[in-house]
């Protein structure tokens, strides 16, 4: 799922979002609460209409900006307390109030509220916010007015700590939630601690309902999700790397600044389908990066998503047919081994 933070995948229209092949994308509560505030996506039609995607949505609940923003909010029982980054003002976020505002949005899928704590917690801390992440989420239920229209996942939460991943998976399993996502990986651990994570979290998780591994989306670490059963993703890489020039290619990293780029008359790669690779060249998009033109990053925002939609569909048909270990094996072995 491409991220669109503030109702939009930066630097690109639904239209062009479509063509990459994308089917569902995400946004956030917390920032969309800010601005424009949810009253006026829903008089705007929901989000949907607000910003012309026909496709899913997916809304996140905020809990998230309880990790990232932890410089500038209080956690409470009740809830949290943040100071907003644009004018100061105090603001409450509870679980309720994440639900309320996740109601007016409109997405398809919304998530309930939870603590992520960061790699550095301590296993009480932990402890503290995985239990308290089943109680707002109980809450969240509670408060959820849309239930027949949106469908509500609940968060995992544990830390690096598999026993406490075991219990809050064994909890909100027995919950029988339209869907689950796997929360607090990505938030500093290093990469083989979050694939030991996942492979212990998601095949407990039920098989019948979607999982969803939230803030990842790497060739590898899908890959790796993947073989233990997850089936949504979202990450803000395909579209930062272009903003940073950069391109992903058949699983390399390309910098279109580098100057062997610069006279290189062919595309990006030219097995892919998509506008950027259909009709302009290396050379042509590492002028518009140098030259900070903004094409720049449409164009390589194009490329890098349709490049990691391909990638997950390439994956899909190489288990309808039974070829996955095959043709994706390589993606689950270490880096270490690999180099």
């Amino acid at each position: 799922m491409p991220v669109g933070t503030l109702a939009n995948v930066k630097t690109l229209t639904p239209a062009q979002l479509q063509e990459t092949g994308a089917q569902m994308i995400l946004s956030n509560t917390y920032h969309l609460h800010l601005q424009p505030g949810e009253a006026i996506v829903a008089a705007g039609g929901g989000l949907h209409k607000f910003m012309g995607w026909k496709g899913p949505m997916l809304t996140d609940s905020g809990g998230f900006q309880v990790f990232s923003l932890s410089e500038m909010r209080k956690i409470s029982e009740e809830g949290v307390t943040f100071r907003s980054p644009h004018d100061g003002q105090i603001i409450k976020l509870t679980p309720e109030r994440s639900i309320e505002i996740q109601n007016m949005l409109g997405a398809d899928v919304i998530m309930a509220f939870d603590e992520c704590p960061p790699a550095t917690a301590s296993r009480q801390e932990v402890e503290t916010a995985t239990e308290r992440t089943y109680r707002w989420l109980l809450r969240c239920m509670s408060a959820h007015q849309r239930p027949e229209e949106q469908a509500l996942f609940g968060i995992v939460q544990g830390g690096v700590y598999l026993d406490l991943r075991c219990q809050a998976v064994e909890a909100l399993a027995k919950l029988d939630l339209p869907g689950y996502a796997i929360g607090g990986v990505s938030v500093g651990e290093e990469p083989e601690l979050i694939h030991k994570i996942v492979q212990a979290t998601a095949p407990l998780l039920p098989h019948h309902k979607p999982r969803y591994l939230m803030g990842v989306g790497t060739y590898q670490e899908m890959v790796i999700a993947i073989a233990s059963g997850v089936d949504l993703f979202d990450c803000v890489i395909p579209t930062r790397w272009a903003r940073h020039g950069t391109a992903m290619v058949q699983g390399e990293r390309w910098n279109l600044k580098n100057a062997k780029f610069r006279e290189d008359f062919t595309p990006l790669d030219e097995t892919c389908p998509c506008y950027t690779c259909q009709n302009f060249t290396r050379a042509y998009i590492s002028h518009l990066v140098r030259s900070q033109e903004i094409l720049a990053y449409t164009l390589l925002s194009i490329h890098n998503i349709t490049e990691l939609i391909r990638f997950t569909q390439r994956i899909r048909e190489a288990i309808l047919n039974d070829t996955f270990v095959a043709e994706f094996g390589k993606w689950l072995i270490s880096q270490e081994m690999r180099s």
